[in-house]
């Protein structure tokens, strides 16, 4: 008996030693992901303080690209997410209230955030979407800062995005694909595209929306990472909305209604994109027209 329980001990000590060797590893890797710098190009943004370019800029931030979702509506940052033992997922809050990040922003860190995803020390940053806001040009972005610039400031504290054990080990093994910076390619200058009712003002609009981010790069739809109990993201090809009308498509974003009267699941953030103009639906519209037609899911 005494040799037996000898033995189990020494199998449990063994047990430990390779649990604690194993999370020492797995701390030092998902260390050196998030400790990793990523240089940008030193190109300056020009940044304007026109109140057209400010009310441009407000308009890219309210009604196309989706800044709400993460910092909240009034953009002074909220939690997005807590997956337990995963981590937290959480937008700062932007404004140059306490706690905001406006407060000690110079112009070159909201553009080492939004095009590149990384902190002003070069590490990347935690499930920005800076991989479609790099599609943003360099006028368009420049209106942005200068409307960020000009928030009224909100004192909020809020959590930084952090990651816990569970999230730390999928991380490591590459299950976690939510690091900003190594899926952002580093483009020093993106050109303007004339706005108006084309395909391909339209496809401009479609990529610093985000509608990839759900539908794919393709935009044939399928499965969406992000909380349970999501449903697919509907196939925006013409094999997916081949029946639909432009109007169909502006109930859609104006109203939240599918094309037979349903609603939209409310992960879609059609409450953001109600605020584009006829025009700009116009263009998304005349642009999903002339995307190649592909089966459901197939990317």
């Amino acid at each position: 008996m005494t040799r037996t329980r000898r033995t189990l001990w020494i199998a449990l000590l063994a047990l430990l030693g390779l649990l604690f060797v194993a999370t020492g590893v797995v701390y030092a890797r998902s260390e050196a992901m998030l400790r990793r710098t990523y240089a940008v190009p030193q190109r300056p943004i020009v940044i304007p303080s026109d109140s057209a370019s400010v009310a441009r800029g407000a308009h890219l931030v309210n009604a196309v690209g989706t800044c709400a979702t993460c910092h909240g509506e009034d953009l002074g940052g909220r939690v997005y997410a807590d997956m337990g033992p995963i981590g937290v997922v959480a937008g700062p809050n932007l404004t140059p209230g306490r706690g905001g990040r406006g407060a000690v922003f110079r112009d070159e860190d909201w553009v080492r955030a939004i095009r590149f995803g990384t902190h002003r020390d070069g590490t990347t940053l935690i499930a920005m979407p800076s991989e479609v806001f790099m599609n943003m040009s360099d006028a368009d972005l420049g209106a942005v800062v200068a409307y960020l610039k000009r928030l009224p400031p909100l004192d909020r504290e809020v959590p930084t995005s952090r990651f816990r054990p569970l999230g730390r080990a999928l991380l490591a093994v590459g299950k976690l694909n939510i690091l900003t910076a190594p899926k952002t390619p580093a483009k020093a200058s993106v050109p303007s595209v004339p706005d108006g009712v084309t395909p391909a003002y339209g496809k401009y609009l479609v990529e610093i929306s985000g509608c990839a981010g759900c539908h794919g790069y393709g935009l044939s739809g399928g499965r969406v990472a992000g909380p349970p109990g999501i449903p697919p993201a509907a196939n925006l090809t013409p094999a997916g909305i081949g029946a639909w009308t432009e109007s169909d498509l502006l109930r859609v974003l104006r109203q939240g209604k599918k094309p037979n009267g349903g609603d939209i699941d409310p992960f879609m953030p059609w409450k953001t994109y109600a605020g584009m103009t006829d025009d700009e639906i116009a263009a998304i519209w005349l642009y999903l027209r002339s995307v190649p037609a592909k089966p459901f899911g197939n990317k």
